[in-house]
């Protein structure tokens, strides 16, 4: 469904054309005699609030975005844009967004802003360099826009290759820990191999279109989607695919680049990794490995809930024994994500909307985490990450400290705060299929409060450190930023129905196309078996009910 104004390219191209902005601010300003232009304050000062606008911008276009889409048709693709780019190949430049696609491109847009604005002061006073961060968290922005837009498997395929290329320089570039290039390269082989892997997949889905067919869109997912395919190349395309989605996701045991990360890039980029450019593992597997390979999926399922299972669990129990409090907020995201990847492989409605829900919630409240984390650390006197190193920080930070502590309750799934809402859906849903694996990963709630609260214990609660003890609240832009994303869990929390109206139609779609139905309601055998009440007239039966 077409809208006429070409609001999904606009949101990809205005990126770009501020993040060229930013990098151009202040050049030739601050010459040493002799010397390489560096930058002055100026720079640092204009390149700040030439990235914020040009983020700002995104947001108003973003909200026309949203004017322009029709909430009642959530499970078809709108805002679509085909335009022929390789005809030979097949490949086109073909955009649209669905409920789901729409709340990523959403958390894309909006995340934004405020990790420029929490990034204000970081990169060491160098305008040079933070102008440069500045400018390629922009340029990421744009790619994140696009992959979750693309509905052309090729073009899929290069823009989940080519957003590699900001993310590394993001890591090794401009990280804070001792160990950013180690983990900008490990990221970096992982994500290669799994891309690597993947295009064997997409070459191999091209070669199943008959010849006839292999026009100049060949590669539209909407032309791949229901192709006759020999089951054991489907099952061999779909394991292709989902290795690239689970090292992105990341999924047990292909995670183990990601708490290397969240380590040692900045929690500005660690909320842009982990909190949305790793939603393209999981979005991939709902928008391509579903309806692409169905009857391989259903295959699958049985080892990516195991699989999914262990990761709840697992990234729990290793974030309650971290000692660095961002490496820990990474093992939790771990854990969130097999929770995603549990709902959507149950198959069911319910399951499958929780998870497009908890892809949008897991994003804000574990970004919430990293940035508020990163303002206690950029506190202490040695920048130090490790939980120990601090103590007592409420009672001179009670601000600081308030605001993590609600970003941490929503992590752990709260009632009242965002999480809670697609947890419950996720949980639900699963039952109704899979109850052995929910009865095993429910505990994954209990786990995540330990987490939370000896992580909030240690840090802020007790007598303060007298290397904290002159620590200041968060100023007005540290609160705006910490204001912004705790109202959002908090609005997502106690009103979710608007944003459920995105994911609902996406969810039945999916769970439609992968060729299942939701399980009938389950009757417990004393109910089943009661004598019916003589005072009571026959009932009709209900379709789809088991009476």
């Amino acid at each position: 469904m077409s809208t006429g104004f070409p609001w999904l390219t606009v949101l990809i191209v205005w990126p770009l054309v501020a993040a060229a902005a930013t990098a151009l601010t202040g050049l030739g300003r601050g010459r040493p005699s002799g010397g390489p232009v560096t930058g002055g304050r100026f720079g640092a000062s204009a390149a700040r609030w030439v990235a914020l606008v040009g983020a700002l911008v995104e947001v108003v276009l973003l909200a026309g975005a949203f004017a322009a889409f029709d909430t009642s048709a959530a499970g078809e693709h709108q805002l679509a844009e085909t335009h022929s780019w390789i005809p030979a190949l097949g490949a086109s430049w073909a955009v649209g967004v669905d409920g789901v696609g729409l709340l990523l491109v959403a958390l894309s847009v909006g995340l934004v802003p405020v990790v420029i604005a929490a990034a204000w002061r970081e990169q060491g006073g160098d305008a040079v360099r933070l102008r440069r961060y500045l400018a390629t968290v922009l340029l990421l922005e744009a790619f994140m826009v696009a992959v979750f837009a693309a509905r052309d498997v090729f073009l899929f395929y290069v823009l989940f290759e080519a957003m590699l290329i900001p993310a590394y320089f993001l890591i090794g570039g401009f990280g804070q820990g001792a160990q950013r290039r180690y983990a900008a390269v490990k990221f970096l082989l992982f994500s290669l191999a799994g891309g690597l892997v993947m295009l064997v997949g997409v070459v191999a889905l091209y070669l199943q279109v008959p010849v006839a067919e292999r026009g100049p869109q060949a590669f539209l997912t909407d032309n791949l989607t229901g192709l006759a395919l020999d089951p054991t190349a489907e099952k061999l395309m779909f394991a292709a695919f989902f290795l690239a989605f689970a090292i992105k996701a990341p999924m047990f045991p292909v995670h183990t680049w990601l708490p290397d990360v969240a380590e040692n890039a900045t929690p500005g980029t660690s909320t842009l990794l982990i909190c949305v450019l790793d939603k393209v593992g999981t979005f991939g597997m709902l928008t391509l490995c579903l309806p692409l390979f169905p009857e391989a999926s259903r295959w699958a399922a049985p080892f990516v809930i195991v699989l999914a299972v262990v990761s709840v669990l697992y990234g729990a129990i290793l974030a309650i024994g971290q000692t660095d409090v961002l490496r820990l907020v990474g093992y939790t995201s771990v854990s969130h994500f097999g929770l995603i990847i549990l709902g959507m492989f149950t198959f069911t409605s319910l399951g499958t909307a929780g998870s497009g829900l908890m892809m949008l919630n897991h994003g804000i409240s574990t970004g919430a985490l990293f940035l508020i984390a990163g303002f206690a650390i950029a506190r202490h006197p040695r920048r130090s990450q490790l939980v120990g190193d601090y103590g007592g920080l409420r009672s001179v930070a009670p601000v600081l400290g308030g605001t993590f502590l609600v970003a941490g309750l929503s992590a752990a799934a709260l009632p009242g705060l965002a999480t809670f809402v697609s947890e419950i859906m996720v949980f639900l849903g699963s039952y109704g299929r899979w109850p052995a694996a929910v009865l095993v990963a429910v505990p994954v709630v209990v786990l995540a409060g330990v987490y939370v609260l000896l992580m909030y214990q240690r840090m802020f609660t007790g007598g303060v450190s007298d290397e904290l003890a002159g620590a200041r609240d968060l100023d007005a832009r540290e609160k705006t930023v910490a204001g912004v994303l705790v109202a959002a869990l908090v609005v997502l929390g106690l009103a979710p129905g608007p944003v459920l109206d995105y994911v609902r139609a996406p969810g039945e779609v999916a769970v439609e196309l992968v060729g299942e139905t939701d399980p009938p309601p389950v009757l417990g055998a004393s109910s089943a078996d009661a004598s019916p009440d003589p005072r009571s007239a026959p009932a009709a039966p209900h379709e789809g009910s088991l009476l």
